[in-house]
């Protein structure tokens, strides 16, 4: 062998897992190994296909006792005969077997007696008769031997017709045959027009109208349409959607707000000032000589009443009254149109009646003028009419003066539509200084409309000042000595849209005054040791937090400062008075609409409930339990909310504590005082009963409510109450012992616990130098097993296909191997016959020679 032929591969790593393929071969050496392999395999198989070596009793039935002979052999018989029809005897018709082509015989098919004469139209149309199906495909042999009678059959086979006569013969007889169906044709079609003729003749006699009793009945008798045709029909009379107008944007609604104000303030300063815009737009004015009036409309009907006066025509009467109806018709336009005023100064209109008049002079001149017949009678005669026009209008004014009087005194009295922006609180003070509630809540909407920030640039920061100064004037309102609640709750309305408005300055404005009050109670607890509660109005600025601002988050730049002021408020502030008293219950109020949705567990309010459990039991009963700042054990402020008083426990009635009580306090009864003491108790039990219902999930809710609880059922004196005082404390007691714990000790695990999660990184697997691979470790996974089985694919078709073309190739040479047998056996047949032929030639031609 050459060895430059010899062909090597070489590997750098050897891989564990890996087939590797020969190391050292020639060309060839793998080929002739599969071709050895499937010689092994294949072709053994390929010759074994229908041998066997073992014998097999496969007939039927025969070791099956249960089937009598006689269904043995049926059994049998009928597997042999579907055995014939199998694939080896499909083309065997050697068997008596009858062949069939779509359902029919083929012996019935040869006889072709379904042969269509050309000739025949319709009715006889496929039939042949039997001498023209055997002249044409018989070969004539049966035209030979027609039938005949019997007495005439020798005559007949005597002198036998030849072809020729056969088929005129034939021919006269289906001419003949066409001949009469035509007829019949014709002959039917003649009958079925002379019955529609005399039919119609028919009709026309019988023809009647119905009556019209007939036709109600078989109106009547109508069917009624179905349900589905009705439904039908109603949707398609229905009304097809259509498209509605586009909402408009807030810049837009702002615009047409504004313009809508502003034409109200201009209506509004015109009737102030008295102005008749309607008087002035009908004023007739001059018409020259040269007018054509082609402009003229007839507005109204201007023919006056014929009347006399002391012998003479009463025309100024008629003038005064047409005066006074325009006037009329003037102010109920102006009452009408409302809007479309247009402001105007009483300095313009009376420069516009100047103007007018002026005109009217120079109009009265140039026609004086133009007429050149004219003398000084008429000129002096045109200056009276002149004064006496003046001197009416003059009269006219000063009756529509008094007229707009009332008007003007209405209109002063109106609010204007349009307000600017105070620039100080001064200025927004004075703007609702003597206005009712409703009064100012309408000026400030209407400054928030006219100014809207996308109306002009500077509108924003004004808008946020007006929230500033809404603040402090609010806090004005709780400051005085009757503080308005009521105005401050529905001030709170246009504050909430200014906070929607402009978040960030409204946040900025409350942390403002949050931080100046928890500033004040650090000074004031480092100089004297002790603070106060403070005012109203930071109480009052405390409950709009909760308005304007989400409590439920966990941290909130405005909320968590409110939250930790109201802590300190409860924890540092000492308790001396009642109105402290009534202050604390309100910010625990506060409290719980606080947490009402995260249910944040808030350790000062329980405390201050129990301090104010504390300063409601006599002194003797105060001992065997703790208290923690504000409150003190001992001290000239116990007993805040203790009432002795039987009749005061008698008389009192379950109500509300208005905060504006606090001012009032100084100024009430006994009696009153008494009432507030045990309002304040009946809250107090009221605020532990929600406690307990808040906090009744949390696991150590039974240690926190532990003192409450014992300071209840051990040393409150309940039988000394009133009766509707006892049914607030037994609630509130119910509250705290019935519920369950809702947690178990603690106990170590038993189990190993799961560590955590931790932050591993990701390894993505680079198959291609250059390129990853998208997707997680699952994905790649299946990624290649997708690409393995496309490969494994690949090759079992490669090797189908090799085993197919050496199946062939083996058959191909057994196919040669019969045909070169038997072209020898023909050789040898033919050379043996070839042998024996001159052998009897031979042998013949001694013969002949002997």
């Amino acid at each position: 062998s050459n060895p430059f032929e010899v062909k090597v591969n070489r590997q750098k790593f050897d891989i564990l897992g890996r087939k590797t393929k020969n190391d050292v071969g020639l060309p060839g050496v793998s080929r002739s190994k599969a071709i050895k392999k499937r010689n092994q395999t294949l072709l053994k198989e390929y010759k074994e296909r229908e041998k066997t070596n073992v014998f097999k009793d496969k007939r039927f039935g025969e070791y099956n006792t249960k089937i009598t002979p006689e269904e043995k052999m049926i059994r049998r018989f009928t597997l042999e005969r579907q055995q014939n029809y199998g694939k080896k005897n499909i083309y065997n018709l050697n068997e008596d077997e009858e062949l069939t082509h779509y359902g029919q015989s083929l012996a019935e098919i040869e006889k072709l007696n379904d042969i269509v004469d050309s000739d025949s139209d319709t009715e006889e149309r496929g039939t042949l008769s039997a001498e023209l199906t055997a002249a044409h495909f018989g070969g004539g042999g049966g035209l030979l031997r027609k039938k005949v009678p019997s007495e005439q059959q020798d005559e007949e086979e005597e002198k036998p017709k030849s072809r020729k006569e056969l088929i005129e013969e034939m021919i006269a007889k289906s001419k003949q045959e066409k001949q009469e169906r035509q007829t019949r044709r014709e002959s039917a079609l003649e009958l079925t027009e002379k019955l529609d003729k005399d039919w119609k003749e028919i009709q026309t006699l019988i023809a009647r109208k119905t009556p019209k009793s007939e036709r109600k009945d078989k109106e009547v008798e109508k069917p009624k349409p179905d349900e589905y045709d009705m439904i039908v029909r109603e949707l398609g009379f229905e009304m097809k959607a259509k498209p509605s107008e586009r909402l408009k944007t807030e810049e837009e609604l702002a615009k047409e707000e504004q313009a809508r104000l502003q034409k109200l303030e201009a209506d509004r300063l015109r009737r102030m000032r008295g102005i008749d815009e309607e008087a002035n737009k009908k004023r007739p004015s001059h018409m020259s000589a040269d007018d054509l009036a082609d402009g003229f409309i007839l507005d109204k009907d201007d023919r006056r009443l014929l009347s006399y006066k002391d012998g003479k025509i009463n025309i100024e009467n008629e003038e005064e009254k047409g005066d006074e109806g325009e006037e009329e018709e003037g102010d109920e336009g102006e009452e009408e149109e409302g809007d479309e005023g247009e402001v105007e100064d009483n300095e313009n209109e009376e420069e516009s009646q100047e103007e007018s008049a002026s005109e009217d002079e120079e109009d009265d001149a140039a026609d004086g003028h133009s007429d050149l017949e004219s003398d000084l009678d008429s000129e002096g005669e045109a200056a009276e009419d002149k004064e006496e026009k003046k001197h009416k209008a003059n009269e006219n004014q000063s009756q529509n003066v008094e007229k707009l009087d009332p008007k003007r005194e209405a209109a002063k009295s109106e609010l204007p539509y349009t307000f600017a922006v105070p620039e100080s609180y001064e200025t927004f003070k004075s703007l609702l200084a003597g206005r009712t509630i409703e009064q100012q809540l309408v000026i400030l909407e209407r400054v928030q409309k006219c100014n809207h920030p996308s109306l002009a640039v500077g509108n924003k920061a004004k808008l946020e000042k007006l929230f500033g100064f809404l603040l402090e004037y609010i806090g004005e309102l709780a400051t005085l000595d009757l503080p308005q609640l009521r105005s401050i709750d529905k001030l709170v309305l246009p504050l909430y849209n200014l906070c929607q408005m402009f978040p960030e300055a409204a946040s900025d404005s409350i942390r403002f005054i949050l931080r100046d009050a928890a500033h004040d109670l650090e000074e004031v607890i480092e100089v004297k040791g002790r603070a106060t509660l403070p005012g109203l109005d930071t109480l009052i600025y405390l409950k709009i937090v909760s308005l304007l601002f989400p409590t439920s988050d966990f941290w909130h730049p405005v909320v968590t400062p409110a939250f930790m002021y109201m802590s300190q408020l409860l924890t540092k502030c000492r308790i001396t008075t009642l109105q402290d008293v009534i202050k604390g219950l309100f910010i625990c109020c506060l409290f719980l609409e606080y947490v009402s949705l995260s249910r944040r567990f808030v350790p000062e309010l329980i405390n201050f409930l129990l301090g104010v459990l504390h300063i409601s039991l006599p002194k003797s009963q105060a001992q065997g339990y703790t208290v923690v700042h504000p409150f003190t054990p001992v001290g000239k402020n116990l007993e805040l909310l203790l009432v002795c008083d039987k009749e005061d426990l008698k008389s009192w009635e379950k109500q509300n504590v208005p905060l504006s009580i606090v001012t009032r306090l100084k100024e009430a009864s006994r009696t009153e005082i008494n009432h507030t003491r045990l309002s304040c108790l009946a809250l107090c039990f009221d605020l532990i009963k929600k406690c307990a219902a808040l906090y009744e999930s949390l696991p150590s809710f039974h240690e926190i409510m532990y003192p409450v609880r014992i300071l209840l059922t051990q040393h409150i004196p309940v039988n000394e109450y009133p009766e509707k005082m006892q049914e607030w404390y037994h609630s509130a007691l119910k509250e705290l012992e019935n519920k369950v714990k809702h947690y178990t000790p603690l106990i170590c695990e038993k189990k190993k616990p799961v560590p955590l999660k931790q932050y591993t990184p990701k390894i993505v697997k680079v198959l291609e130098f250059g390129r990853k691979q998208a997707g997680s470790k699952k994905e790649q996974e299946r990624k290649q097993l997708i690409q393995r089985h496309k490969r494994e694919l690949k090759g079992a078709i490669r090797e189908i296909r090799k085993d197919n073309q050496y199946l062939a190739r083996m058959q191909l040479s057994e196919i040669m191997e019969r045909d070169a047998a038997r072209k020898r056996k023909v050789k040898e047949l033919l050379g043996s016959l070839a042998t024996q032929e001159g052998e009897w030639k031979a042998m013949k031609r001694k013969k002949w020679k002997n």
